[in-house]
């Protein structure tokens, strides 16, 4: 009988632990869209198991906060899936990857996703239509971008009522409620 060191030992053990929980990660991420959704999957990914423990890297803080509150229905979905023995699931957007590199490592279905997702810019674009069917050019600097949005929300309040105090276009609402806009009633505060 040879002896080993204990190095040597706790070696072969971290490895075969760490190989069992790979293992694991990968049977979670083979049915993790069906599980979650393709919506939550697009903004979601587990990134590793750590006794009983999955992470999972969110997009964004709100994503991971959200859910938070489905953790529990998530965990006994997964459990009952692929039979694991998850205690929890931690939520945090520490190891999110870049959108395009995570939507190479995942399905069609998550790229689809991503093509029709409205925060993604197209650049290759020139233009853009409004909700009049205009056709209004992508802005090229952040000036025209701006004067974009300006346009936009001058013909938004083209219709409103004005302020009877500072004349601006109001909402009905904030007229029903203080009988002037939001802004000179917070002055008035």
């Amino acid at each position: 009988m040879s002896l080993k060191s204990l190095h040597s030992v706790l070696g072969s053990l971290e490895i075969q632990y760490q190989s069992r929980e790979q293992r694991q990660l990968q049977r979670i991420l083979q049915c993790w869209a069906e599980v979650v959704g393709p919506v939550v999957a697009a903004q979601a990914q587990p990134t590793s198991i750590q006794r009983g423990v999955l992470r999972v890297a969110t997009s964004s803080s709100a994503w991971a906060q959200n859910l938070v509150f489905e953790r529990q229905r998530i965990l006994e979905k997964l459990n009952a899936k692929i039979s694991l023995c998850l205690s929890d699931i931690r939520f945090s957007t520490a190891q999110w990857q870049n959108p395009v590199t995570a939507i190479n490592a995942g399905s069609e279905q998550q790229a689809q996703l991503w093509q029709q997702h409205p925060s993604r810019l197209i650049q290759r674009l020139t233009s853009t239509q409004t909700d009049t069917g205009a056709e209004v050019p992508l802005p090229v600097d952040s000036t025209q971008a701006f004067q974009n949005w300006a346009r936009a929300v001058r013909s938004r309040s083209q219709d409103l009522p004005l302020c009877p105090h500072c004349h601006c276009p109001t909402p009905p609402g904030e007229l029903e409620r203080w009988q002037i806009c939001a802004l000179c009633a917070a002055k008035t505060w």
